[in-house]
């Protein structure tokens, strides 16, 4: 079954999708690329909803009520977040609640800046005290900012670590991505998709460019997770 681990589908409420109309195009879209199941994944940005994670969740499932009013066959869409890693986020009350769907894992999004350790302290605190496996947002994003012995760090975590699409469209992210997989490392794919233009669904690409056992090996990540969809 082919998973939509990363995406922003649901209606204003952050970056992704502006409009109930647009969401149902990217859904549609997605499907049409082969999708079964799709994890809405809104931001969830501490320090802008106040730690408030209860009201975080009250407006992401009014954006989920309202592709579901207009189209009932989407009432399979389950629900995560993208938590941006901040000081202090362990702390956050109810910040397990942000996990995806009803699995142990919870996608986190480091900072784009350059590294530092309180980036990791942050996400072994967050997996030990509410029990929960990391899923490290679009690792490949950082090659930038991290030399090879901070990717190492990185790398070390007890961690899954998350996939865009379009790294696969990117040499010097394809490279990196390969030598992950190659590795042993666990990994998901996603397409962070945003809108129907400059970061629609490219699950067109995923399958162009990945081998069917490569994308078979995400898939079967989620035979591992404690807990099932």
């Amino acid at each position: 079954m082919l998973t939509e681990h990363h995406c922003h589908i649901l209606p204003q409420i952050d970056d992704g999708s502006n409009s109930v109309e647009m969401s149902l195009e990217m859904i549609k879209m997605m499907r049409s690329q082969g999708v079964e199941r799709i994890i809405a994944t809104p931001h969830f940005y501490a320090h802008r909803e106040r730690n408030d994670v209860k009201a975080y969740l009250a407006k992401r499932q009014a954006a989920y009520d309202k592709i579901v009013q207009a189209d009932n066959s989407n009432s399979d869409i389950l629900l995560g977040a993208e938590v941006a890693i901040e000081h202090g986020l362990h702390n956050v009350p109810d910040i397990d609640k942000l996990r995806l769907a009803d699995t142990n894992y919870i996608l986190l999004e480091l900072p784009y800046a350059g590294f530092q350790h309180w980036y990791l302290d942050e996400i072994t605190d967050i997996a030990y005290e509410y029990k929960l496996t990391p899923v490290i947002a679009h690792i490949h994003r950082y090659l930038d900012y991290y030399s090879k012995s901070e990717y190492e760090e990185v790398l070390k975590l007890d961690a899954i670590f998350q996939i865009n699409n379009e790294a696969l469209g990117n040499f010097k992210e394809r490279r990196f991505v390969k030598k992950l997989i190659k590795e042993g490392y666990p990994y998901l794919f996603g397409s962070d998709a945003h809108n129907l233009t400059d970061r629609k669904p490219n699950w067109d690409l995923l399958r162009k460019k990945a081998k069917t056992d490569v994308i078979d090996g995400a898939e079967r990540i989620l035979s591992e997770c404690k807990e099932e969809y």
